[in-house]
C-alpha cells in the first residue's frame, strides 16, 4: 500500500509542528520550506488537519499553527484512515467494472491486508513519532523558499 503524497505531506507537517516550542507557532509559509515544498500544497493539508481538530491556526501577531493536544495523542492509524478516505486498495468498481469482482477472493485479502496495516499504526501516536532521533532532526529542517 502507498500513501498519497497529501496525505504524506500532513504527516509530516504534524510532525514538524509537534517539535515547535509552544511559544514559537510557525506559519504555514516556514512549514512549507521546512518540507522544501510548494505552499499551495502544505496550505491544503494544514487546512484539512484543522478540520480534523489536530492543528489550530491563530491568526495576528503572535499567531501561527499549533498543533492540538488530540494532534499530539492522535493515533497515527487514525490520521491516516481521515487523509486517505475510505478508499478500497483496487478499483473493482471503476467504470468498466472489473468482470471478477463478484467472484474475487482477492479484493477481501486486499482489505485485510489494508486494515492490517492500519491496525499496525493504531497504537502509535504523533507523540511517539517524534520522539529521538526524528524530533531533532525536525527541529533543525530550514528550507528555502519556494514560490
Amino acid at each position: 500500500m502507498r500513501l498519497t503524497k497529501f496525505t504524506d505531506l500532513a504527516l509530516r507537517s504534524v510532525m514538524r509542528l509537534a517539535v515547535s516550542a509552544d511559544g514559537d507557532p510557525l506559519t504555514t509559509r516556514e512549514v512549507a520550506e521546512a518540507m522544501d515544498v510548494r505552499y499551495a500544497h502544505v496550505a491544503k493539508a494544514i487546512t484539512r488537519l484543522q478540520h480534523l481538530g489536530v492543528i489550530e491556526a491563530r491568526r495576528g501577531r503572535g499567531g501561527g499553527l499549533a498543533l492540538t493536544s488530540l494532534g499530539r495523542r492522535a493515533s497515527v492509524g487514525w490520521l491516516i484512515r481521515e487523509l486517505e478516505g475510505e478508499g478500497e486498495v483496487v478499483a473493482c468498481d471503476d467504470d468498466p467494472p472489473c468482470p471478477l469482482r463478484g467472484a474475487c477472493r482477492l479484493r477481501r485479502a486486499l482489505r485485510d491486508a489494508q486494515e492490517a496495516f492500519y491496525a499496525t499504526l493504531d497504537p502509535l501516536t504523533v507523540t511517539d513519532l517524534v520522539a529521538s532521533p526524528t524530533g531533532p532532526v525536525l527541529v533543525g529542517l530550514v528550507g528555502r523558499p519556494r514560490e
